[in-house]
């Protein structure tokens, strides 16, 4: 990305002002078509869990934007290649799914998709491919001689998804090794299908990309584009998306609004400008006021940024109520009962639950070992009241009038032990 670049398209200009664009085979090009109108642009999506998490929602937000800006765009299912196992960025080979749990997981990230992009018939609603379509009925035999044969090992060798596991001395499979093929084989067919011409991803994928563009090439394409993102890690340099408390899933089953909420409310003031632009529909206006912002101010800004992410996901009336509980809890002092919940049975409660079990049950530590670390650090509470002995039970005395327990991870993870 050059700072002498100037896009006529509003689509390349959202997202050079926003911070999207880490790479592009051909700004110009790209600048040009998008400037036409008739820009169709596609990412994929494995379906390798039940939901996408945080780690996603950059390349979501610039299929939001391309279709905010007249372009249309392609979520791509990889109900084929999740079969396979994309190698990059891993050090062991995937776990391989069924064909069920695939289709599961597809079911539960279309849900996620329906909040940020329009499906639809027209010229520019977005589509839902699934590359299982034309993956899964490909003969081999003629995969290999009239696509398989436009891949050198030689090249395929030197990408980075497979030279990093080689180096490390990490078993690479022969299907994994093929994925860079079906991938390169999806913007061919997206292409062929959708009259799609760009492939936007993670900085991680440029190599996969810049495949596909050299396979359509051979094949006889139109001129196809690639663009990716930069990798997002926080300020102090850990991964975004990742908590010592686990993923940030973007589906309230697995994660409540509130700790979604919680989790961009507890944003490094030095990363939150940076989030208002790529996680929000604010102006650009009103983001350079809130990054003015100084001192215990900036915790403004960072509400807002809470507030404004979690109602891009979740609703405007789910981001209030989450700002509301976190006012009460940590403002007010107040025990608010709109905090995650986790039902006990009453039974459990007549000789007492073990605080350890407590604690993990509700998701607040991953096991009892982690718990007993905590209580010797005193980093748990109940009530409000810190837990010192790792032997301890929750009685039917805590619970207070509304039938609740408070469980306490430090001063910001809380939830609620509700009787039923």
């Amino acid at each position: 990305m050059t700072d002498a670049f100037k896009p006529r398209s509003e689509f390349l200009r959202v997202l050079t002002e926003r911070g999207y664009i880490h790479q592009c085979s051909d700004l110009a090009g790209l600048d040009a078509k998008a400037a036409s109108g008739s820009l169709a642009a596609y990412i994929g999506f494995d379906c390798t869990a039940p939901s996408l998490h945080v780690g996603s929602l950059l390349q979501i937000m610039m299929l939001h934007w391309l279709q905010q800006t007249g372009g249309r765009p392609l979520a791509l299912m990889g109900g084929g290649t999740t079969m396979v196992g994309d190698p990059s960025g891993k050090d062991e080979s995937r776990k391989l799914l069924t064909v069920e749990q695939i289709e599961a997981n597809k079911a539960g990230i279309r849900k996620v998709f329906d909040r940020f992009i329009r499906f639809g018939d027209s010229k520019q609603d977005a589509a839902m491919p699934d590359n299982a379509e034309w993956l899964a009925k490909l003969n081999y035999i003629e995969f290999l001689r009239d696509v398989g044969r436009h891949f050198s090992v030689n090249r395929m060798l030197a990408m980075d998804s497979v030279k990093t596991r080689l180096a490390r001395e990490h078993e690479l499979s022969f299907l994994e090794f093929n994925y860079m093929c079906l991938q390169a084989y999806d913007f061919v067919e997206l292409n062929r299908r959708y009259g799609c011409v760009l492939q936007m991803g993670g900085s991680d994928q440029w190599g996969n990309i810049i495949t596909g563009l050299d396979l359509g090439r051979r094949l006889g394409t139109e001129q196809l584009y690639a663009l990716t993102s930069p990798l997002i890690a926080t300020a102090s340099g850990a991964k975004m998306g990742k908590t010592a408390a686990g993923a940030i899933w973007l589906d309230p089953a697995m994660l409540s609004p509130y700790d979604y909420w919680q989790f961009w409310r507890n944003s490094e003031d030095a990363d939150v400008e940076r989030f208002l632009k790529l996680f929000t529909r604010l102006p650009l206006d009103e983001i350079a006021r809130l990054a003015a912002l100084g001192g215990a101010e900036i915790n403004e800004a960072k509400k807002t940024l809470a507030s404004e992410a979690t109602a891009l996901l979740h609703g405007r009336d789910a981001a209030e109520a989450s700002a509301a509980t976190a006012r009460q809890t940590f403002e007010e002092g107040a025990l608010a009962d709109t905090l995650p919940s986790v039902e006990i049975p009453a039974a459990e409660f007549g000789e007492g639950l073990g605080a350890l079990s407590a604690f993990v049950r509700a998701g607040l530590v991953a096991s009892t070992g982690e718990a007993r670390r905590q209580i010797r650090g005193g980093g748990l509470k109940v009530n409000d009241v810190a837990v010192t002995d790792e032997r301890a039970a929750i009685g039917r005395d805590a619970l207070t009038a509304s039938g609740v327990v408070k469980l306490s991870l430090g001063r910001k993870k809380h939830v609620l032990l509700r009787v039923v």
